[in-house]
């Protein structure tokens, strides 16, 4: 759910293969197609849409680049090479790998793909016509507080929430979106009537007929049934176009969503396997949030003021340090923060409320790691011993093992000492990065408070 990267293991990695890529631009106009000061992302790893090894056959000096509107959204691909020849492997369709990227939103010919910028250019308008915006604060103080984000100006922001069948019609025009440039992405099933999109757009200027709303990003939201008688949100793509990126936009749709949650009183509201950017964005709002709700003050100080008062560094064990399950329950019901992201947020205020914090980041950091290893290192340490094994079989191989505890002291005593050596260095740099990140969310909430 955030911008593609190159992973260290990708095998387009390998020097001695030849990265096949293309280079995206994103154009809001026609007078922006071809000039050199569009909207570039680059580089688009296109390899995962050519053939089933990822490779382009068949071309000499081969350039993709792909014009995407954020008008209409549809494409045009450009394609020029030297020249083909076929090498054994045959010549790759280029235009049927694009296909399978953009379907119906590719456009064969540059001149129809300028057209569209002029017979497409109320297409935003359109799709948010017959909906009433949503709210982008809370009414009832839940979202936060105003002396966090004083300065926080919206007034050219809305939201609208799509459901029902322009669902499909409005998701098909931004999948392209969603495969380039969001991580291990899917597209939604749309014939799923419990989809809904939240589209988030700059307002037309008034007064000017030839001004239209702007999309800035867009979040996907299931809605599904929790027995027994409640709903529950789940959020399963977000994305803001990359011209907009950090500008604040995601958070705006964050706490929107967050707004929706508490006017219509669902369970809770979670996040599918969110990227570290966008968990960071998330953690920093339901900080504001939780550090001005009033139901757990009373179990955060109490905490705070039992960690000040004795080294926990050496007992840390002893101490209860999380919040009690009565506060748990009250985030939920109030704020729809659920138990797993209060207390990611649970860290960071403890980390607040001991200020200062050099005095006592001793103590603190053995809280974390403790926490950090009884999630990662304990679930492990269940397996020590024992062994699986592959046997033949004339079914499936994939499912077919045996699993045995070995009763050889000697070897798996030098294995637990291995592994336990490994273990000690991996959480190490877990706890680390976690402190890192606490430290960063903290200093963002100060500043904001203190404006």
């Amino acid at each position: 759910m955030g911008t593609k990267h190159q992973s260290s293991s990708d095998p387009i990695s390998d020097p001695k293969k030849k990265r096949r890529v293309g280079f995206s631009k994103i154009v809001s106009s026609k007078e922006e197609v071809g000039s050199p000061d569009s909207f570039c992302i680059k580089p688009v790893d296109l390899n995962h849409f050519f053939e089933e090894d990822g490779k382009i056959y068949g071309y000499q000096n081969l350039k993709i680049t792909i014009w995407v509107s954020s008008i209409s959204f549809h494409a045009y691909a450009d394609i020029s090479f030297e020249s083909t020849s076929d090498g054994g492997k045959g010549i790759t369709d280029l235009k049927a790998a694009l296909q399978n990227v953009f379907a119906e939103n590719l456009v064969e010919k540059k001149d129809e793909f300028l057209d569209k910028f002029s017979s497409d250019r109320r297409y935003v308008k359109s799709v948010i016509s017959t909906v009433a915006a949503l709210k982008l604060t809370a009414a009832n103080g839940h979202n936060g507080d105003s002396k966090f984000d004083p300065k926080e100006d919206t007034a050219d922001l809305e939201v609208f929430r799509i459901v029902g069948e322009p669902v499909g019609h409005l998701y098909s025009r931004l999948v392209p979106f969603i495969l380039l440039l969001i991580d291990g992405s899917n597209p939604i099933d749309v014939t799923d009537p419990r989809w809904e999109i939240y589209v988030l757009v700059e307002k037309a200027i008034a007064h000017q007929e030839d001004s239209h709303p702007n999309l800035l990003g867009f979040a996907a939201v299931y809605r599904f049934y929790r027995y027994p008688d409640s709903m529950r949100l789940r959020l399963g793509q977000i994305l803001v176009l990359p011209p907009y990126q950090r500008k604040g936009y995601g958070g705006s749709l964050l706490k929107v969503l967050n707004n929706v949650a508490v006017s219509e009183d669902v369970y809770d509201l979670t996040v599918e396997e969110p990227e570290d950017s966008l968990q960071h964005v998330r953690t920093l709002i339901d900080v504001q949030r939780l550090f001005v709700f009033g139901p757990i003050q009373a179990a955060l100080n109490s905490v705070v003021a039992r960690l000040k008062q004795e080294n926990f560094s050496k007992k840390v064990h002893s101490c209860q340090c999380g919040p009690p399950l009565s506060a748990v329950e009250d985030v939920r019901k109030s704020l729809k923060i659920n138990r797993r992201q209060f207390l990611q947020c649970w860290e960071v205020l403890l980390y607040l409320g001991l200020d200062p914090i050099e005095k006592y980041l001793e103590t603190y950091r053995t809280i974390v790691s403790s926490r950090i290893k009884a999630d990662v290192i304990g679930k492990d340490s269940e397996g020590v011993g024992k062994r699986v094994i592959d046997v033949p079989t004339e079914y499936d191989q994939e499912a077919s093992f045996v699993m045995y505890k070995s009763l050889n002291g000697d070897a798996t005593n030098r294995e637990m000492a291995e592994n336990r050596s490994n273990q000690e260095e991996q959480l190490r740099q877990l706890v680390d990065e976690r402190m890192k990140e606490i430290k960063l969310i903290a200093e963002k909430v100060s500043s904001l408070k203190h404006r």
